[in-house]
């Protein structure tokens, strides 16, 4: 993870966690998830913030533990939901997770965060953690032109699609499209995989 959008995240956790969860719900990825995702599968939501998503996943079918790099969010997210696991791995090493651990790995808006030259390996290595015959599912937010940061120092990193693409050369891809997020309303890219097996 970029060290400056590191920063940020775990200065200002809670304000960034109040500003998620007062968005509208991600009803388009919840239909995503909805229809590609394996239920009752294990599912790990890579980047997982302060826990909105692994909340949805698991009260839908989907039981979920979150991971993410920045300990400030995790305390957000073990602040609002006790009961769930959080914890804390970074991109691309994603220490302490065996490959092949997860039926559905979701991955929402956290890739651009990355420095392009970590973008690939993390790519693969959130791949590698997918079961045989599970479900990758990777969003990013598109940045036009050269890399950017926001007000609060995070990066958005500028890349193209074919950089993903290349990573999930053996993959059997089931989805692949440019959209503007009905949670956000920012233009995303996403992409549904399987690993065969």
């Amino acid at each position: 993870m970029d060290r400056a959008t590191l920063a940020a995240y775990d200065k200002e956790a809670a304000a960034f966690a109040q500003d998620w969860h007062d968005q509208p719900a991600p009803r388009d990825l919840q239909e995503i998830v909805g229809q590609f995702f394996i239920k009752g599968g294990a599912t790990a939501d890579i980047g997982c913030g302060s826990g909105r998503e692994v909340v949805w996943l698991n009260a839908n079918g989907f039981p979920a533990e979150g991971f993410d790099a920045s300990e400030g969010l995790l305390a957000e997210a073990r602040a609002r939901y006790p009961a769930l696991r959080f914890t804390r791995a970074e991109l691309p090493d994603l220490s302490g997770i065996a490959s092949g651990s997860f039926d559905n790995v979701l991955c929402e808006t956290v890739i651009m965060h990355l420095v392009p030259t970590l973008i690939g390996p993390s790519v693969r290595r959130m791949f590698d953690i997918v079961k045989p015959g599970g479900i990758f599912y990777l969003s990013w937010r598109v940045t036009a032109g050269d890399d950017a940061r926001d007000a609060h120092g995070r990066l958005y990193a500028a890349f193209d699609a074919a950089l993903v693409r290349t990573e999930l050369a053996a993959a059997e891809l089931l989805l692949d499209t440019e959209v503007v997020s009905a949670s956000s309303g920012k233009v995303v890219h996403r992409i549904v995989a399987r690993q065969r097996g």
